[in-house]
């Protein structure tokens, strides 16, 4: 209604009793309040208090209304919470009241109550904190003030989200009336979250190149957390060697506007050999020499290794940043040469859909990189589960609607959509595989475990030619091994399932993406989107955790991902090319294992140097991570030194609690973490490990943890004479693929290229033919998986 003066409220009411100037105060006022903050920048990864204060509007808040601060459930901010003031990430709310006017009686609430939910409200803005009112009601203009990291109690703040994002977005809700129906307060709080000073290097470029060929290699400073940095223009030095001799020097600098990269395109590649290409930042000691490794091989049958990430989303949906950063930071920063986007179906606009389709045609340029749009069908597990749809040809997608009509999304439910109903589309997966069978060249569909863990009861060929094995999500090579044993002829692939806008390679988070995001190597003769689109299809790929690694094999012209029938026993040749150094390579069928190299054992073991390997995950979907706390125990012995593998980022570390012991913390998601060891007197050492298993805190106090219920401790004992008599020694837990590992070690370098032979006998399996792939990993638990080769013994 229309703001009255005081003289025509009298002209309408006549006699009337209230604060004399509270409805002029009250009319004046936005009707649910508003919301400000104290920051508006700040440093990823960085310790802060963040404090809100909501002033409620006209509404007021009736006697048990809620308040809630919510925030995209990709973030990785650290869990809230409010058992100890002291603590970090302690958060707190309290209640200040405005004034009163003559003739105004106070407001009555009693108490605030503030908790955290990491589920708290409708997706993407889910994670909540919540304020509580009590025994009373809240007038307006009053004030309720939350603080994100508490300080004043002597706590160290709140660690932030570890990644950057231009516009991250605080969105207040209110119940006014206490109804628990929600409305938005206003605008969003809006926070520019940066990337800080160069704490490393990082390359991106083929792992392999045929001779002759010119290759592009990227570098990248990043940040601590390895966010690539911002209008930097550092100094940086460059050293190239061929088998040891010196043959590139440079000095040059990197972007000073935008991100810190740098461009190479005219490193020498006329001679074979392996290439070993240095950087270094001379005004930034701290930061360590970062090396590449580039074989340069004379009868490569392709120009060069391409390397994509099928899976990445932006801020359509539920992403991190705009669909033009993402398609550039894999085209610029992490050197992707090919790129596919996927949409959660039921999130993306039409209009949003459209405009990403333009993108991609403008920023394809064959030769130097290739984009394909697609989308997330995004089925629950009970209909198929998550599946991404790659359009690989070059007309208009069908999607969001067939054609002929038909809606293809999963269901249509979008914030940006009046009403709250859900529109189901193609659903069940059937509906999917329909709505494409008609052109199956020109479309590839690819199973995947992230949110809505794909379910292998359903598979269909035509269309599913890849299965997504690794994410940011985790690893999951369990998932290659039950297609092998359904008998599907299907290929293997990793993507980054990226939804923070680091594709490529993506830099592991802190909470539901806790692993690198993963990569495909594709096996083509050119860069552009016809051959690379027949590649796909043709399985002709291998999975990568997320490194610049390389594995391929083959069964004399028959390569990875091929069908073929074969008399006799099959001799497979395998080549695997990494940087660390390969610690064992693995041949499955669809019984599992049938051959290990233990490259460890061929180097020869060391008398003093052991590790303890730990890893898996609690369970099979979406909060999947199991988090390990525990210590090792070395008696008799003397630890020399100790260090740690595998760890993600660097709130998973490894520290010596006292002459005999070593205290670790990690969060593995199928990944394998590892502390390297070495012991003097290792034949009269005992060995003990033990911990706690703990996993995610949805709600409640996040510092009383959530332990796993089927294996909440640990406990194992060994000697080391023990040790030394075995060379590995392993328990298993409950979970997926969780287990204790201690192993020997060698003194010796782990060799960054594996190559031979493995003979297979001519026996198919009950779905008529013998599906064989190699699996390797490196010692800090990088891996790669190649497609299997399928053949028929006749």
């Amino acid at each position: 209604m229309k703001k009255m003066t005081n003289a025509e409220l009298q002209t309408k009411l006549g006699d009337y009793t209230a604060p004399p100037s509270l409805y002029q105060i009250t009319k004046d006022m936005p009707f649910l309040g508003k919301v400000s903050c104290n920051i508006e920048q700040m440093e990823a990864g960085s310790w802060q208090e963040i404090i809100i204060d909501y002033e409620l509007g006209a509404s007021g808040m009736a006697d048990g209304s809620w308040f809630k601060a919510t925030f995209r459930f990709y973030s990785d901010w650290a869990l809230f919470q409010t058992a100890d003031p002291a603590g970090a990430n302690y958060i707190s709310a309290e209640y200040h009241a405005a004034p009163t006017v003559p003739g105004q009686s106070p407001a009555t609430v009693q108490k605030l109550s503030v908790r955290f939910d990491q589920k708290g409200h409708e997706r993407p803005f889910q994670k909540a904190v919540i304020v509580d009112t009590y025994d009373g009601y809240l007038k307006a203009g009053d004030h309720i003030i939350i603080r994100l990291g508490d300080r004043r109690f002597g706590g160290a703040g709140t660690r932030v989200q570890t990644f950057v994002e231009e516009f991250f977005r605080i969105r207040c809700y209110v119940d006014p009336l206490g109804t628990s129906r929600f409305a938005s307060i206003g605008e969003d709080l809006v926070i520019d979250i940066k990337a800080g000073a160069p704490a490393q290097l990082m390359w991106g470029g083929s792992r392999i190149v045929r001779a002759g060929e010119k290759f592009p290699l990227r570098l990248r400073s990043e940040d601590q957390w390895g966010n690539t940095c911002w209008n930097r223009g550092d100094r940086v030095s460059i050293k190239a060697t061929l088998d040891g001799k010196p043959v590139y020097d440079k000095e040059t600098r990197l972007s000073e506007k935008g991100w810190a990269v740098l461009l190479l395109e005219d490193l020498p590649s006329k001679n074979a050999g392996e290439l070993i290409v240095t950087a270094s930042l001379p005004e930034h000691p701290s930061v360590k020499a970062q090396s590449f490794y580039v074989t340069i091989d004379q009868t490569l049958a392709m120009p060069r290794i391409y390397y994509c990430d099928l899976h990445v989303h932006s801020e359509d949906t539920i992403g991190t940043n705009s669909t033009t950063y993402n398609l550039t930071y894999g085209r610029d920063v992490t050197g992707l040469d090919i790129l596919a986007f996927a949409h959660n179906d039921f999130n993306i606009t039409t209009e949003k859909w459209k405009k990403t389709v333009e993108l991609i045609r403008e920023i394809t340029k064959d030769g130097s990189f290739v984009a394909y749009p697609g989308t997330e069908w995004c089925g629950s597990s009970c209909a198929g589960g998550d599946h991404n749809v790659v359009f690989l040809h070059d007309d208009e997608p069908e999607f969001p609607y067939l054609k002929t009509g038909e809606h293809v999304r999963s269901v249509e439910w979008n914030e940006e959509m009046k009403g709250g109903g859900v529109e189901p589309g193609a659903w069940p997966l059937e509906e999917l595989w329909a709505a494409y069978a008609h052109d199956p060249e020109g479309h590839l569909l690819i199973p995947h475990v992230g949110g809505r863990r794909c379910i292998l009861d359903w598979h269909y060929p035509k269309l599913e030619r890849l299965i997504e094995i690794g994410s940011s999500w985790g690893h999951f090579g369990w998932l290659y091994q039950e297609a092998m044993v359904r008998g599907y002829k299907i290929g293997a692939s990793m993507a980054g399932d990226e939804h923070r806008g680091r594709c490529g390679g993506g830099v592991p988070g802190t909470a539901v993406f806790g692993t690198k995001g993963g990569m495909s190597g594709v096996i083509a003769p050119e860069l552009s989107r016809k051959a690379i689109a027949k590649a796909l299809r043709a399985r002709h790929t291998f999975a990568s955790t997320g490194e610049r690694s390389y594995g391929l094999i083959r069964v004399g012209e028959h390569i990875m991902g091929d069908e073929f029938e074969h008399q006799g026993p099959a001799t497979i040749d395998y080549r695997f090319l990494g940087d660390v150094g390969w610690d064992e390579i693995v041949a499955f069928d669809h019984t599992g294992e049938i051959w290990r190299r233990d490259l460890q054992q061929e180097l020869g073991y060391s008398d003093r140097k052991i590790r303890f390997r730990w890893g898996g995950a609690r369970v099979k979907d979406r909060y999947r991570w199991a988090a390990w706390k525990g210590k090792v125990t070395i008696t008799n012995a003397v630890i020399n030194d100790f260090a740690g593998r595998g760890f993600e980022h660097i709130e998973e570390t490894c520290w010596r609690e006292s002459a005999t012991t070593v205290g670790f913390r990690s969060d593995t998601y199928g990944d394998v973490d590892a502390i390297e060891l070495d012991v003097s007197h290792l034949a009269t050492a005992r060995i003990r490990v033990e911990g706690t298993i703990d996993g995610y805190v949805k709600v409640g106090d996040p510092l009383k943890g959530n332990p796993f219920v089927h294996c909440p401790t640990f406990a194992w004992e060994i000697t080391g004479a023990e040790l030394l008599e075995a060379a590995r020694m392993r328990r298993d837990l409950p979970g997926v693929e969780m287990f204790l590992a201690f192993e020997r070690m060698s003194d010796a370098p782990a060799p960054r290229e594996v190559s031979g032979t493995l003979d297979i006998d001519p026996h198919n399996g009950p779905h008529g033919h013998r599906p064989v792939y190699l699996f390797g990993r490196q010692i800090d638990d990088a891996k790669v998986w190649t497609s299997a080769l399928f053949p028929t013994f006749t």
